[in-house]
């Protein structure tokens, strides 16, 4: 495994429809590597998660994982999930508004909204379909991951630029409500972990 560079804001390759990947092209090594290298550079820059442009490379592949994270404390607990081709489907039209950050956007936090439950498919890493339902924040968290993909970043998504901050002024100023909202959330969908469907 290697530590790939993160693309930063203002690269090209954020800004790009990632391309599909052929299933068939799935076992191959250079695909493995890649989709290892991806979850070792996510986990040694503490994110929740990661998209293949993010280390240049266009592709439809994204991992999330959260586990006592220290960017983001306040989050469930997401186990390890590699997407390839990510499809997600909004579940009723309810919607929350969510403090996000980037790994690819340092030092900038803003509030984005989001739906509050999603359905996603995709194949995972060995090309088998997948499908569940997430809800809450780590609904926000598939979201924002599957938009990487599409050449979209958090800051296109925040409606009023006066929730922009950095992470100490985060920190200071605004995580204790958003933690008391998180709370809320958790309270009204459980961790919101994915829940595979049937079929």
């Amino acid at each position: 495994m290697t530590l790939r560079k993160i693309a930063q804001i203002g690269a090209p390759v954020l800004r790009t429809k990632a391309a599909p990947v052929d299933p068939a092209d799935l076992a191959s090594t250079r695909m493995q590597a890649l989709i290892d290298d991806l979850v070792e550079t996510m986990r040694d820059a503490n994110g929740a998660g990661l998209a293949a442009p993010q280390i240049f490379e266009p592709l439809r592949i994204v991992a999330v994982e959260v586990h006592d994270n220290p960017r983001y404390p306040y989050k469930p607990s997401i186990p390890l999930t590699i997407l390839v081709n990510p499809t997600i489907e909004p579940v009723g039209d309810e919607t929350f508004e969510n403090y996000e950050g980037c790994l690819s956007v340092p030092n900038l936090r803003g509030v984005v909204r989001r739906n509050a439950r999603i359905r996603v498919r995709a194949l995972d890493r060995h090309g088998h379909p997948i499908a569940f339902e997430a809800a809450g924040v780590t609904a926000g968290t598939f979201q924002h991951e599957v938009d990487h993909i599409d050449g979209v970043l958090f800051v296109d998504r925040v409606e009023d630029t006066r929730t922009l901050c950095t992470w100490e002024a985060f920190r200071r100023h605004h995580e204790a409500d958003f933690r008391r909202r998180v709370e809320s959330l958790v309270a009204r969908y459980g961790d919101g972990a994915p829940r595979p469907l049937g079929g």
